[in-house]
């Protein structure tokens, strides 16, 4: 079964700089998340203070919900004794 290719921030056509983008810390290494829509869509977009790459992964809200599902489920703790 082929898949569409996941969309990367230039298929989206959203310009990173103009986005509201939501810190975890300060420094580098935070994670930032900000929220676009594109596409007819609802997006996540994701990235890393001070990657000198400035890459962005792109999330649909889908993905988004499982992953904050899993979060607090406690899916992501690691293991337990």
């Amino acid at each position: 079964m082929n898949r569409p290719a996941k969309p990367t921030l230039d298929d989206l056509g959203v310009d990173a700089t103009a986005l509201a983008w939501r810190s975890s810390s300060s420094g580098p290494g935070a994670i930032e998340v900000a929220f676009a829509q594109a596409l007819g869509q609802n997006w996540v977009l994701m990235r890393l203070t001070g990657d000198p790459d400035r890459r962005v992964s792109v999330f649909s809200e889908f993905e988004w919900e499982c992953f904050l599902d899993g979060a607090k489920k406690g899916e992501f703790d690691g293991p337990r004794p």
